[in-house]
This record gives structure tokens, C-alpha cells and sequence, in this order.
């Protein structure tokens, strides 16, 4: 099996922050660059264009049709893990939301005596949020520009309100949650609501893929000649040396070929928070025991591998309501088949636009005080690190609460309203977990998808913050000045939920219908050599490994209190930049 190529560096993985690695160090002309995607170049997949074709791309050959392992905290139930699989990846099958999250989020991962990752710090990750962006702000928009950007790659630009949106929005207000426009984007409001910065111009969704071409300019369709894009091979392996260091990587076709890609200077893995830690794994580095368990022999003990997965867990609470309010649900006669040409024509109509609403943050600090779980471990909390049981502090939320402007739900529920009926969702996002899962492997085959072992709502704490929250939730919808005259009731199969009003009943409603954000993050976390569950340090290199390094959500120390895409955008951008400045230093500006 000969070798079929050498570069300079290799970016493994085309998804979200991939190719913002690959094209960032394309700047410099003198490079060779290979870029490898499991999927093909997502440029003809229409679903991935069109804003409201995501879930199409899911349970098919573009989706890695991953699958949670049960768990009895969530009734045992198996969870589609969807991502995508194509240039541009997941943030082609996403909500198109650039909720950041907050400054402290950040500070938290620089600050030695949290997470001890310099340089990570919010006046860092703001550059490189900004420096991925070109903000198109609406006429009537409160812009805050110090928190967008003007020349990047992602264009993105706020969601004219459909009228439900605008009479949430009032209900927020009216329970206490204050109008600061551009707060998703500032990330220093902890309690209010507002608009969400969305990854869509001129009805065309926008992926990690715009970071190689200008799909607006038609002459500009690849951006940068010293990328080699290869698609349609799946990394499986990264080749070491017996020096430990990265060469290479190996990679497998649909058809089962093996190729062998070598390089001079770096292997980055880009491939996400469920294969990046397969593919170490699989190149020997990962808990030896791990290793040793599926017939792989360790080369590098590194004990974090896989380890603290994290993901935001979201509950869909349907609420039915009067005419007139909500957009098209799509699910009546031929109005999907009439969006969708409507789209094709003028990139206009209910598919050129995300179907989420209203946005809000708040926590619940007088709610939970009345429970002595939550005391208890407030007390502990407070004595060993001065924060709450949650890990957070006081300018950091607890909850994210966001609705639908139509029926859009979760693929289990499928149960649309009829012609005549409208239906939207409030959606009830849960922010820092205790809860942690792990990733390993099934077998030493790589073609076999990994074990996901997420353990949500395994910790209490995790359900009780959860509970109240949706407590809360149902309360401003039902209560609230804008909503409440409007809504009808609940919407089946959750109609139950319209009359709870114990917080037992809201612990079960969670454990039965909490589903997952698909925000999976720190599965190769990022942190100092003296943490034994860090994977790579804060300039993201492999522990005991040269020549490799991940950039993407995985290094997450802790999951940003947010939505991880313009998080990923801002990894790449870091990313680029540390390997420009340390491959300067080292050649002192000679040709690479």
C-alpha cells in the first residue's frame, strides 16, 4: 500500500471548524494543504443550502447515523445523535443559532484557577467570533457592533419575528425578562430576551464550507488553489512514528480501499466531539485499558480520551394556538412541495428561514433555594469554589428558553396539526450539567460508529434545575401577557403538561421527553499537564504526541452556555493562528 501524496499539514475533517484551519493556513501560498471529508462536497446538496431542509439530511448517507447507548435516567431511551456528514458538516444540519454564550464562559476556560487554558480568555474568543463574521444588521436592529464582525466568511444577519415570535417575546417580558436586542451576541446580559444572530443570508443557510469558497461570486468557487480537497475518505487512523510523532494518516473509501496521506509539519483532527476521540483511539492514544479491552495496543496512555462528554439537553413543550400566528408547518397537502419551489426560485419563503423565534436567558436562583437538595450543595459549592452547584456564577444563566414559529419538533414526535390547527413549541434548553458521558470503542474495526454513553440527568442536581425550569417555561406561556390569551391548550401527545403543577410531575414530563441539542463537546479536553483528564493543551497539541493537534468542540474544557457553532468557527481561527506563530518561530520564516 504505497503512499498517495505528501503536505505540508493535513486537516482531517471538513465539517464546521475544518476547513476555517484549512483555508486560514492557505493565506500562506507557499503551502500544501490536504483537507480530507468523509461526506462529499455538500455544493449540490440542496438540503444543505436550503435553511429549512436540515432535518432531510438526517438517517441517510449523509448523516454518520450515530446512536446514544440507554440510560435508565432517561427511561432507557435510544437518542439519534444526527451529524452531518459533508463539507461543512453539522453546521449544515443545524439551527443556524450563534448563540456564543457568555464573556465569564471564557474567562472561565483562561482562568488558572478554573479550567488554566491561557490564552482562551472572552477578549480572545470575541476577536475570532468577530473576525469569522460579516454582520448584515437589519433596518430596524439595535446592532451591537463591538460583538460583530464585518469581513468574514459567515455571513449572518437576525430573523424577521413571525407574529408568535413577537408575542413570546411580550410573555418574556411581562415574567421579568427584559428586551436587550443583541444580547446573543454580546454575551453579557444573564437574564432577558432578544434576537439571535442566525447563520443565513440571502435565504441560503452558511457552513464551515464558506470558509474555501464564495458561493456568491461564482469565480471565486474555491478560494484557495494549495487546498487539496479530498472527499469521500474517512480518517481512521493517525500514523506515528516511533518517535511519537504524527507522519500521516491513514484513511478508508466506501469501498473499503485503504490510502495512506503523509505529512511534514502537523496533523489536525477536526472530526468532532464523537470521532476525533474515536480516530485517537484507534491510532493507539487514549486509557490504555480502553485499548487493551477492543485488542488495540496503546502507544500513548493518555486517560482523557473520550472522557467528559457534555451536551445541552433540550424538553419541546407543544403548546396549540390560535390561528393567524404561527408560519406555515409545512406538514398540510402540498405546502412543503410549494416552500421548497419557491425557495428554488427566489431563495425566499418559510424554508429560507430557521424555524426558531424568540430567545431568552434567566436563572433560577429564588426557585431553587427552596428545595434542600439544591441548599445543601449550594452550601458546599459556595465553601469550595465560591459557585453554585452548577459550576457557574451569578453572570452566568442557568437556562435558555427558545420556541418554534411553527410545529418543528424532534423526529419521535411526529404528530402535526391538521389543516385548521397551529402548534408551536417552547423549547427549554438546560445550561452547565453535572452529567458526564464518554465515547468508546465498539471494536478496532473503523468502521463500526463508537459507543455514546451521554449519562444525562444521571446527577439530580441536573433534574431538579432541569424541572423547575420547565415549570417556569410553562408558566410564562400559560401566565405571560402575550401568549396566554392565544394559547389553546397543550398540544397532543404532551397534553397533560397544560395542569402540572407539582414539580415531581415536571421531573418525569423531563426524564420522558428530554432530548438531546446536539451540542456534544469535551470528549479531548483542553487543559494543563497537571489535569489527568486533559487530551491536549491550550495550544490544542496532543498530550505526548508531536506534530498533531484537534481543533474542534472536543477541546471544550466545559460546554460554553450557548450553541457550539460560532464556538467551532472561533477553534479554527485560534487554531490557524497558533500554528502560524509557532511554525514561525521554529523556521524563522523560511519556506515551509
Amino acid at each position: 500500500m504505497a503512499a498517495t501524496g505528501e503536505y505540508d499539514f493535513i486537516i482531517c475533517g471538513g465539517g464546521t471548524a475544518g476547513p476555517v484551519v484549512a483555508a486560514r493556513l492557505a493565506e500562506d501560498t507557499s503551502l500544501n494543504i490536504l483537507l480530507i471529508e468523509a461526506g462529499e462536497d455538500n455544493l449540490e446538496l440542496e438540503n444543505t443550502q436550503m435553511v429549512g431542509g436540515w432535518s432531510l439530511n438526517f438517517d441517510g448517507p449523509h448523516d454518520w447515523n450515530l446512536h446514544s447507548t440507554p440510560h435508565p435516567s432517561t427511561h432507557a431511551r435510544i437518542q439519534k445523535l444526527s451529524r452531518g456528514k459533508f463539507l461543512g458538516g453539522s453546521s449544515a444540519v443545524n439551527g443556524t443559532l450563534m448563540v456564543r454564550g457568555m464573556k465569564q464562559d471564557f474567562d472561565d476556560w483562561a482562568d488558572p484557577s478554573t479550567f488554566n487554558c491561557p490564552g482562551w480568555d472572552s477578549e480572545t474568543m470575541w476577536h475570532y467570533f468577530n473576525k469569522s463574521e460579516t454582520f448584515h444588521p437589519d433596518t430596524d436592529f439595535e446592532t451591537d457592533w463591538n460583538s460583530h464582525g464585518r469581513s468574514g466568511p459567515i455571513h449572518t444577519t437576525v430573523h424577521p419575528n413571525a407574529p408568535i415570535s413577537d408575542k413570546v417575546m411580550e410573555s418574556f417580558v411581562d415574567k421579568g425578562l427584559p428586551v436587550v436586542p443583541d444580547m446573543f451576541a454580546s454575551g453579557e446580559t444573564v437574564e432577558g430576551c432578544g434576537h439571535c444572530t442566525r447563520s443565513v443570508w440571502k435565504g441560503e443557510r452558511m457552513t464551515g464550507g464558506e470558509y474555501l469558497r464564495d458561493r456568491f461570486d461564482e469565480s471565486k468557487r474555491w478560494r484557495h488553489n494549495n487546498v487539496t480537497k479530498l472527499f469521500s475518505q474517512t480518517v481512521t487512523r493517525v500514523m506515528l512514528n516511533s518517535n511519537l510523532q504524527a507522519i500521516g494518516v491513514e484513511t478508508l473509501s466506501s469501498d473499503s480501499k485503504k490510502r495512506i496521506f503523509r505529512c511534514r509539519n502537523e496533523v489536525i483532527l477536526c472530526l468532532g466531539s464523537y470521532n476525533s476521540p474515536k480516530t485517537l483511539l484507534l491510532s493507539g492514544i487514549g486509557p490504555k485499558e480502553d485499548l487493551y479491552e477492543v485488542g488495540i495496543q496503546p502507544l500513548v496512555d493518555v486517560p482523557g480520551v473520550g472522557k467528559n462528554l457534555e451536551d445541552h439537553l433540550t424538553v419541546f413543550a407543544f403548546y396549540e394556538s390560535k390561528q393567524g400566528y404561527t408560519t406555515d408547518h409545512l406538514f398540510q397537502g402540498n405546502k412543503f412541495d410549494t416552500a421548497r419551489e419557491e425557495w428554488r426560485i427566489s431563495r425566499s419563503g418559510t424554508l429560507s428561514r430557521s424555524h426558531f423565534g424568540a430567545f431568552a436567558f434567566t436563572r433560577l436562583d429564588q426557585r431553587l433555594k427552596k428545595h434542600k437538595l439544591w441548599n445543601d450543595a449550594l452550601e458546599k459549592s459556595m465553601k469550595a469554589t465560591g459557585r453554585d452547584p452548577m459550576g457557574l456564577l451569578p453572570n452566568q444563566p442557568h437556562i435558555e428558553y427558545f420556541t418554534t414559529e411553527r410545529y418543528a419538533a424532534p423526529k419521535h414526535y411526529a404528530n402535526p396539526p391538521p389543516e385548521g390547527k397551529s402548534a408551536f413549541a417552547n423549547i427549554i434548553e438546560l445550561f452547565s450539567p453535572r452529567s458526564r458521558g464518554y465515547v468508546k470503542l465498539a471494536s478496532k474495526d473503523p468502521k463500526d460508529n463508537p459507543v455514546v454513553q451521554h449519562n444525562w440527568l444521571s446527577d439530580p442536581l441536573d433534574v431538579l434545575v432541569y424541572s423547575e425550569a420547565c415549570k417556569l417555561g410553562a408558566e410564562i406561556m400559560l401566565e405571560g401577557k402575550g401568549t396566554r390569551d392565544l394559547i389553546l391548550g397543550a398540544w397532543p401527545p404532551q397534553a397533560e403538561h397544560i395542569g402540572f403543577t407539582e414539580l415531581e410531575q415536571w421531573e418525569k414530563f423531563v426524564r420522558e421527553n428530554a432530548t438531546t441539542c446536539f451540542h456534544p463537546a469535551g470528549t479531548c479536553k483542553m487543559g494543563p499537564s497537571s489535569d489527568p483528564g486533559s487530551v491536549v493543551d491550550a495550544r490544542l497539541r496532543v498530550k505526548g504526541v508531536t506534530g498533531l493537534r484537534i481543533a474542534d468542540c472536543s477541546i471544550m474544557p466545559k460546554l460554553n452556555n450557548g450553541h457550539p457553532q460560532a464556538v467551532a468557527y472561533a477553534i479554527g481561527e485560534k487554531c490557524a493562528d497558533m500554528i502560524k506563530e509557532d511554525w514561525k518561530i521554529k523556521l524563522r520564516g523560511a519556506k515551509l
